[in-house]
C-alpha cells in the first residue's frame, strides 16, 4: 500500500516477478493479500480508511474483483494463473471447513494455480474476524504445512528498538524463542493503511512455530532484498520453529479452533497436564460459560492464566456436576479432556 492509501501496482508488479520466477522454479505458492477495502474506498467517495463496519464491507465488496482482477493481469502475463480464496475466522474454527479449506487449497496447489487468499470482508464482522492478514498467514501457512512463511512489512523485521524513533535500533536476524522480551520488542500499532503492527507478527510466528514452520520478516517494498533474504539474505527477522511441531488436528484444537468456555484445574491436575496426563475431573475445581460435549474449552491454572486447550467430553453442567470426583466407571465419570484431545499452550 502507498502512504495515500491507494495500492501500490508497481510494487505488485515486481512481486509477482519475483513469485513467478519462484513458481518456474517448482515452488508452491500462496498468497495473503490485503488491499480490497482500499480498492474500493474510491467508489464510494470515502477520503480516509472506514470505520464502520457496513462501510468497510461495502468497500471491501467493490475492491475485492478489483484487486483480483489486478493479480491476474500480472500473473497471466506470465502464463500463471490464480483463484480467490475468501476465509472468514469461522471457515478456520468449524473442523469440517477447516479441512474443506485444506482440500481446496491443496487441489489448487496440485494444479498449479497461486491461491489468492484475504479475509472475506463483505460478510465478516469483529466476533468472527482473523483482525489481520498476520494471523490468518500463519493459520493458512500451518493449515497446508507451509516449509515457511513470509511477512512483507514496512521495516526490515524485529528491532531492539523502534528504528523510526531511535538510531541505535539493531535488526534482530534470528528469534530462537518468543519470550516475554521478545514481546515487549514488539509494538501493538499498525501503519495507517494496515492493521497489523509487530505484535501481531510475534503472534503469528508463535503459530507458525508450533507448527514446526520458520515465519521471516522483511520490508515489502524492496523486492530484491526479499529475494535475497529467500537465498539466506540477513536483512530480515526469522523466527525459528520448535524442532517438533504439533500435529495438523492439535494444531486446529491450539489455534484454529473456537474457545467456547473454561475450565479451571488445580495445582495438581496441572502438574498432571504438563506430563501430558488427561484432565480428570478430580482436579477440576470451576466451570465457565456454556458449551457441550465435543466443544473447544480452555484449561486455566488456579490463577487464571490458560495452559491449555482440548475438546471437551461433557457438557459444562454435567462437569459442574462431577467436577471435584473421582472417575467412576460404574458412574460413567471419566476424563473430562482425554490428553489425546488436549494442547498445552506454548
Amino acid at each position: 500500500m502507498k502512504d495515500n492509501g491507494q495500492v501500490d501496482g508497481a510494487t505488485i508488479h515486481r512481486l509477482t516477478a519475483l513469485w513467478a520466477s519462484l513458481y518456474d522454479e517448482g515452488k508452491e505458492i500462496l498468497l495473503v493479500s490485503s488491499g480490497a477495502m482500499a480498492m474500493g474506498w474510491g467508489d464510494l467517495n470515502l477520503q480516509e480508511k472506514p470505520k464502520g463496519i457496513p462501510e468497510k464491507q461495502a468497500a471491501a465488496a467493490v475492491g475485492q474483483s478489483k484487486l483480483m482482477a489486478l493479480y491476474d493481469d500480472f500473473f497471466s502475463a506470465c502464463g500463471i494463473g490464480v483463484g480467490q480464496v475468501l476465509l472468514t475466522r469461522d471457515d478456520i474454527a468449524d473442523r469440517h471447513r477447516y479441512l474443506n479449506a485444506r482440500n481446496t487449497l491443496n487441489v489448487l496447489l496440485k494444479n498449479r494455480i497461486i491461491p489468492i487468499i484475504n479475509e472475506n470482508d463483505t460478510v465478516a464482522f469483529d466476533e468472527i474476524k482473523f483482525g489481520e492478514n498476520d494471523s490468518l498467514a500463519a493459520l493458512v501457512g500451518s493449515l497446508i504445512d507451509a516449509d515457511l512463511i513470509l511477512i512483507l512489512s514496512d521495516i526490515d523485521g524485529l528491532y531492539t528498538a523502534d528504528p523510526r524513533k531511535d538510531p541505535s535500533a539493531a535488526l534482530i536476524h534470528q528469534v530462537t524463542e518468543i519470550n516475554d522480551e521478545i514481546r515487549k520488542l514488539a509494538g501493538g500499532v499498525g501503519t495507517a493503511m494496515g492493521s497489523g503492527g509487530m505484535k501481531s507478527k510475534i503472534e503469528a510466528a508463535k503459530i507458525a512455530g508450533q507448527s514446526g514452520i520458520p515465519l521471516m520478516i522483511c520490508q515489502g517494498k524492496d523486492v530484491p532484498n526479499i529475494g535475497e533474504v529467500l537465498k539466506g539474505g540477513k536483512r530480515c527477522t526469522i523466527f525459528l520453529p520448535h524442532e517438533q511441531g504439533l500435529k495438523q488436528r492439535d494444531r486446529w484444537i491450539a489455534y484454529g479452533s473456537a474457545i467456547e468456555g473454561s475450565v479451571t484445574a488445580d495445582h495438581g491436575a496441572v502438574h498432571a497436564l504438563i506430563r501430558g496426563k488427561s484432565l480428570l475431573p478430580v482436579g477440576v475445581i470451576a466451570c465457565d460459560g456454556v458449551f457441550g460435549r465435543g466443544s473447544v474449552i480452555a484449561v486455566k491454572d488456579p490463577r487464571g492464566k490458560e495452559i491449555a486447550r482440548g475438546i471437551t467430553n461433557y457438557r459444562a453442567d454435567d462437569i459442574r456436576e462431577i467436577m471435584g470426583r473421582k472417575c467412576d466407571a460404574e458412574e460413567d465419570i471419566f476424563e473430562v479432556i482425554h490428553c489425546d484431545n488436549l494442547v498445552l499452550k506454548d
